[in-house]
Formats: C-alpha cells, structure tokens, sequence
C-alpha cells in the first residue's frame, strides 16, 4: 500500500507562553519524516483537552518561570510546537524496523511516551508537549504508542478517547477499583469525568457524580447512578466515611470533604485541579483513616490497550460536544474553558 505524502503540511503551532494568540495557524510546515521504530500518520481528528491548554499557558510551571519547566514533564518547552494530544488518524509511511503491513491502520495514540526519537527515555513524555502532536495533518510517532482499532465509529469520535479516557482508566487503575465498590468522580461532565462514569460503571462499580445541576441528566444517561451539585455538602449529603474511591479532577475548596466522606483504608485518585491547585490537609485525617493517595500521571502499561479493548467491544461510547475546523482552534478551546459542555470538543485536522 502507498500513499502520496506532501512536503508540507497545515497546522496550528504553538510560538511561545501566553493567550490564544500564540497559536498560530500556518499552511506550510514541513511534513516529518518517520524515524527507526516511528511511524508516519495522517491526521483525521484531534480532540481539544486541558493539558494543552495548561501547557500553552505556562500554568504547569511552579518556578513561576515560563522558560524553565512549564512544560508538561517540567522541562521547558521548545517552540514552536505543535500541540495536540488526541488523535485518530492512519498510517501512511514506517521507518526502519516498522513492518510495511501497518500501512493503512486506523489507529489511535497512546498520549504517554516512554519512547521518541528511536531512543527509550528516561523520563516519560506527553504527546503535543516534549514533542510535536496531531494539530497538523501530520505527525510522527514511535510505533509502539500507535494502536490499531477496529471500530465502526468515525474517525472524530475515536478522536475524543485517547487522552481523557486513559487518564480515568489509569486512575481507576492505581485505585484499584472493583465491582460495588462506591465511587465518587468530581469534575463529571468533562472529558476524563464523562470518562470515568464509563469506565467505572464497565467494572460493576456504584458511580456518584459531582456536577452542575443542568447536565444531571447527560450524566445519569451515562451511567452515574446518582447525580449530585458541585457546591453540596458532600457528608450532609452522602455522610461521612461512604465512598471506597474518589476520583478527583478538581480539588479546590471542597477538597477536604472528599476525604471526610472516603471510608477508612479508601483510595483518593487525582489527575487535575480545575478548581485550584492549593488545597488544606489535616494529615490526621490520611494517617488515622489509613486512606491512600494516588496522583496520577503517567499511564500504566496495560491501560491504554484496556481502553482500545473497551471501545472495540462497545464497552463505552464517546461524547463529542462539538466539532470545528482545525483553523477554528481558538474558538474550541474557549468553548472547552467555559465548561459548559459535556464530553469531549473535537477538530476536524484533514478530510480521509
């Protein structure tokens, strides 16, 4: 199987730290060429999330220094990069050591990187952010994190799985939930809590979402068996010592809560702070509940290919908010940052 591949390509490119206008949209990027052990993708789709976003604005620097480690692995960012860290796309050349039957898949990429450039690292990187991502028609990637799937939905629908549906699948992971347990996911309607209602209800678990009270239904439709408002008081509502696991992506002000209402030996799972980075711990209440914490980041090694297995057994279903052009891309994020949504926002990148 051949393909005709361009010389250049368009995309957006992210040319420094900053707003929307840092992210500049050219027709005229040179297309990449596969490596040892990489692959060559066409990018069809690709789905707009918060570590873009995060990345773009330097709000994963501690040091306050943008030039020092506001990229994802704390490292600085090299520009310009092309960001992007879901994609559904298919492949369209391989490097040495790449066998030429995987010409033509229509694969997904594992957003979490052990491996670029030909070369294992030593630290893990993400996709879109220590290297180029998919918000160009092409980009290339190591083989390994390039997973066919065989699936009857479009390549825009796939392409609202692969960052937000591994990030719940590793912290349901880490957090070893089983069927009955009882699971309290905070931040639900988003892309990884829309996720993780899924995926905890594919393992048998009892699922109670923290959500604005206009998207309870989307949520209960899902498969959330109780919806409840994000500004409740969780043990008025649900009392103290009744969640086995709370899976967190917002921390903030109702944080201390979230470990009052966890049982004695529960698990806590984070994966983000929408609702501030900053929060108050009486460690009396982790060493005296005996609760175990996770922060989660980087994907186990089985999680991504559970994630494929879900989706090609129809498992879990994707949720697209909306779909823009890849041009459009200012638009989408400030959509996505109103959080008005439920599910994922996605960008159509090139016609297949």
């Amino acid at each position: 199987m051949m393909f005709t591949i361009p010389k250049t390509m368009k995309g957006i490119q992210l040319i420094g730290h900053g707003g929307p206008e840092m992210l500049q949209y050219s027709n005229d990027i040179p297309v990449p060429k596969p490596e040892v052990n990489e692959v060559l993708i066409r990018v069809s789709a690709a789905g707009v999330n918060n570590t873009d976003i995060n990345t773009r604005i330097a709000w994963y620097s501690k040091s306050g220094s943008c030039n020092s480690d506001a990229s994802w692995s704390g490292s600085a960012l090299v520009f310009p990069r092309i960001q992007g860290a879901d994609v559904c796309g298919t492949i369209v050349d391989v490097g040495a050591n790449v066998s030429k039957e995987r010409l033509g898949e229509r694969v997904l990429i594992e957003p979490c990187l052990s491996e670029a450039n030909g070369q294992q690292l030593d630290s893990p990187w993400y996709y879109g952010s220590e290297c180029d991502g998919g918000f160009a028609e092409y980009t290339v990637v190591a083989a390994k994190h390039v997973y066919a799937v065989n699936s009857s939905l479009s390549d825009t629908e796939l392409a609202s799985f692969p960052c937000s549906y591994s990030t719940a699948e590793n912290m349901l992971t880490r957090a070893s939930v089983v069927a009955r347990n009882r699971v309290l996911i905070s931040g639900a309607s988003g892309g990884v809590g829309s996720a993780a209602i899924q995926l905890a209800k594919a393992r048998g678990a009892y699922v109670i979402a923290i959500t604005s009270p206009i998207k309870n239904q989307q949520l209960l439709e899902l498969g959330a068996d109780q919806v409840i408002p994000r500004d409740a008081d969780l043990l008025e509502v649900l009392g103290e010592n009744s969640i086995d696991v709370v899976i967190d992506l917002v921390a903030g002000k109702q944080w201390t809560q979230l470990l009052h209402v966890l049982k004695p030996h529960g698990r806590y799972a984070v994966s983000g702070a929408i609702g501030a980075a900053l929060v108050e711990l009486d460690v009396r209440t982790l060493y005296l509940k005996d609760l175990s914490f996770f922060g989660c980041t980087v994907l186990s090694p089985e999680v991504f290919k559970n994630v494929v297995n879900c989706i090609e057994q129809g498992k879990i279903k994707p949720i697209v908010a909306q779909v823009f052009p890849l041009e459009e891309i200012n638009t989408a994020q400030d959509l996505f940052l109103k959080k008005k949504h439920v599910g994922n926002i996605v960008l159509n990148v090139s016609e297949q």
